[in-house]
């Protein structure tokens, strides 16, 4: 057995904050709009560098081709598009909602050195995948030295 530090004042709730909390308990929470309506979201991002390119791979499931936006503007990447709720007119009842939907724009300042003509974009199982390809003279190269 573990012994645990009890520390009261961390655990104890204000008066003001037990009463919203018996309220929420009691009512839900009654007058929010649903979470999903309530939040903005954005795509989980990575972004990787090889020795010729950029690469930034976003998550986008659920999503189509057509609802994704791609563009390049002051040497700025801007990932953009909009997840559509599923309206059907069935009579489900939700007990939790926790997916997103709406809108979202992810906004990424780029490296002088990208060849902005040569940009490329994939979207395949609900990943997209941009690839930045890098200009020639910043790619490393490599010189042997001889020692004299």
């Amino acid at each position: 057995m573990s012994l645990v530090k009890w520390t009261p004042k961390r655990q104890m709730l204000t008066p003001f904050e037990e009463w919203d909390n018996f309220l929420n308990d009691f009512f839900g929470d009654f007058g929010k709009e649903p979470a999903y309506l309530s939040r903005n979201w954005a795509p989980a991002v990575d972004i990787h560098e090889t020795d010729n390119e950029y690469v930034v791979m976003a998550d986008l499931p659920g999503m189509s081709k057509k609802d994704i936006h791609v563009n390049i503007k002051d040497n700025v990447l801007t990932l953009s598009g909009e997840r559509k709720s599923e309206e059907k007119e069935d009579k489900r009842h939700f007990r939790r909602v926790e997916r997103y939907y709406g809108s979202f724009q992810r906004s990424f300042r780029l490296p002088d050195q990208v060849q902005e003509n040569k940009i490329s974009a994939s979207f395949k199982d609900g990943v997209l995948s941009v690839t930045l390809p890098k200009a020639e003279e910043v790619r490393p190269k490599e010189v042997d030295i001889k020692i004299a």
